[in-house]
């Protein structure tokens, strides 16, 4: 297991939320990742949590991989599990839980700290085909991503697992916007318009589309349409661009590998584009 993070980051008493969400490979991993660093570059305290299984949230961060590869998600940290909620992964159905576990200095102490002081924070997913009754995992995590919506303070940036699952658990109610990451296809689309919809009734504040993957105007046309017949603002589009394959086949973090490249300038125009529109500038 990963020793937690030795450098303390304190935050403000408020704060932004931002979740990242859409369909599988869409990209919102680069989106999250990317916007985490380049918020942290502007002087925010940035909390990064991976809630997404495939948990790559760290190497878009920039985590080296002998550190990334140690991370124990909170979701299989037994020993934690057991000490926050009195009962022990896989108990017999009926034992006691403590539904209000003490979560306030998880971050702190699980947390991994990254490139410009990103401090990141691997949820995990729950596990469900033989490997016991999952309620006190679900207990915490639920208590946890309560707490980092409703107190914490400063940037939270959330990489969503893909799909509408997360929705179903309304783990973003209280976050201050939610980036539906599109690609220029008929299903990305599709998913996107279940997302909106749900967003909207666990009242997230905001939903905003953000294209990637583009590879020409009529790409953004598609995008920039579609988006509008199911009522999304596109707030942003991120090019295809190679140097993105490059730095996920070299486990780097491609704002480190080409931090001048079509899909980083991108995502410095939706960066700015976002503080704009939530009053962080």
């Amino acid at each position: 297991m990963i020793e937690p993070a030795s450098s303390e980051i304190r935050f403000g008493e408020f704060g932004m939320k931002v979740a990242v969400a859409g369909k599988g490979g869409v990209g919102k991993t680069l989106i999250a990742g990317t916007l985490s660093r380049l918020l942290a570059r502007d002087g925010f305290r940035v909390l990064a949590v991976d809630a997404d299984p495939a948990m790559n949230l760290a190497y878009a961060i920039g985590i080296p991989h002998q550190i990334a590869s140690k991370i124990v998600p909170i979701a299989e940290n037994r020993r934690l599990i057991e000490e926050r909620t009195g009962v022990k992964p896989g108990s017999a159905f009926g034992a006691f839980i403590s539904l209000t576990p003490t979560v306030r200095d998880i971050a702190e102490k699980f947390g991994v700290l990254g490139p410009d002081n990103v401090r990141l924070l691997v949820v995990g997913t729950i596990r469900y085909g033989g490997s016991g009754c999952a309620c006190p995992a679900n207990t915490l995590i639920r208590s946890l991503l309560r707490h980092i919506t409703m107190v914490r303070g400063d940037v939270v940036v959330m990489d969503m697992e893909a799909g509408l699952e997360h929705l179903g658990r309304a783990t973003v109610k209280g976050f201050d916007v939610l980036l539906c990451v599109v690609e220029p296809g008929a299903q990305s689309i599709e998913t996107a318009e279940r997302i909106n919809r749900l967003a909207k009734d666990i009242n997230v504040k905001e939903v905003l589309a953000v294209g990637n993957k583009v590879t020409s105007s009529s790409d953004e046309r598609f995008i920039e349409k579609s988006a509008s017949e199911i009522g999304l603002e596109v707030i942003g589009m991120v090019p295809f661009d190679p140097e993105v394959l490059k730095a996920d086949r070299m486990r780097v973090a491609p704002i480190d590998l080409a931090p001048s490249s079509p899909a980083i300038s991108a995502i410095k125009n939706l960066r700015d584009a976002l503080k704009a529109r939530l009053g962080w500038s």
